[in-house]
């Protein structure tokens, strides 16, 4: 023998993060295609899911980055766009203070006054009111927010800075 040590078997974490960079990103990808994609038409962050899981897939398939990369040229210039005067700012905040009250209101679902719209009757409970769609009227409030305060950060606070 001559002295050498074994070798270190890799952490949990690494191995972990390794399965993730190739099973794990493309299973999540695909899971949040197929979810993104079926959420567009209801209320909620569908466009947020659709593009997450592109953006996995970009790792593993050319035609995910061939459709990514003009998804990610627009979203930093509408980005920019929206944060390029405070009108703009304040307008961005209350559609999202809006989103977040209309989740919050559906979670609740009281009771309305029952009326008809072109032949069609509501009331006296919201439309698909219950948690599933409050909390996702929720969930994309907090999401422009979030992407809101980025943006600030990103090209009022900090232009010059990449990152």
């Amino acid at each position: 023998m001559t002295g050498g040590r074994a070798p270190e078997r890799p952490s949990t974490w690494s191995r972990l993060h390794v399965w993730f960079l190739g099973v794990g990103s493309l299973t999540l990808g695909w899971i949040l295609v197929v979810v993104g994609a079926l959420m567009m038409p209801l209320p909620g962050p569908g466009m947020i899911g659709l593009v997450s899981g592109v953006a996995l897939l970009a790792r593993h398939y050319a035609w995910a980055r061939r459709v990514l990369d003009p998804l990610q040229f627009r979203a930093v210039e509408a980005a920019k766009y929206s944060v390029a005067t405070i009108p703009r700012i304040i307008v961005s905040f209350l559609g999202g203070l809006w989103l977040f009250a209309t989740g919050v209101l559906w979670c609740w679902s009281p009771t309305i006054p029952e009326f008809t719209v072109l032949g069609v009757g509501f009331g006296p409970e919201l439309p698909a009111a219950g948690w599933g769609v409050g909390l996702g009227l929720a969930v994309s409030g907090s999401a422009a927010w979030a992407l809101l305060g980025y943006s600030v950060w990103r090209w009022r606070v900090r232009p010059g800075r990449s990152g």
